[in-house]
């Protein structure tokens, strides 16, 4: 019985501190990691609408609308991800993607297609992986950390499918 009085006190105590580190403030990291998945998402699902309204080729269309929609709802899961952690992130691609969007807006044809494999397909989701795999290893909010892991798999399988994208608009 007495060891028990000694241990009940260290659990209790555990208990707190673990309670008290799920509530804390994500780390700087953390939050810069929201902010850059969010703009990406963002990216990709601008990127991906614009696909939608110009391109006439059946694949690029099937792959865009699996981008809008995978995007939409991981963008979605982000924000209450986020909004739980008191952090507000982006509605919007970075400066730099709305400037790739832009330039990417004023092609047409196959030379649109093309880019749009290449930016917004195999580029976009290489640069997000990458972001994701840093979180999911190094980043120090667990809750955050299990998002980056559990959506991994999701961009993997869109890398998969743009690669495959790329290809063909290549012959």
């Amino acid at each position: 019985m007495k060891k028990f009085s000694f241990v009940a006190p260290a659990l209790c105590s555990s208990l707190v501190f673990f309670s008290a580190a799920a509530l804390a403030d994500p780390s700087s990291a953390d939050k810069r990691f929201m902010k850059d998945a969010a703009e990406g998402g963002a990216f990709e699902i601008q990127g991906s609408q614009l696909a939608l309204s110009k391109s006439s080729n059946p694949q690029v269309k099937t792959f865009a609308e699996t981008m809008v929609a995978d995007h939409t709802k991981v963008a979605g899961e982000l924000s209450a991800l986020a909004s739980s952690k008191g952090v507000t992130p982006p509605a919007d691609p970075s400066v730099v993607e709305r400037g790739k969007l832009k330039a990417l807006g004023a092609l047409s044809g196959d030379h649109f297609d093309k880019n749009y494999a290449d930016q917004v397909g195999v580029d976009a989701h290489q640069a997000t992986i990458k972001l994701f795999q840093k979180e999911a290893s190094k980043g120090s909010d667990p809750d955050v950390v299990a998002f980056a892991n559990k959506t991994l798999p999701k961009l993997e399988e869109h890398l998969k499918l743009a690669q495959e994208l790329q290809a063909s608009l290549k012959k």
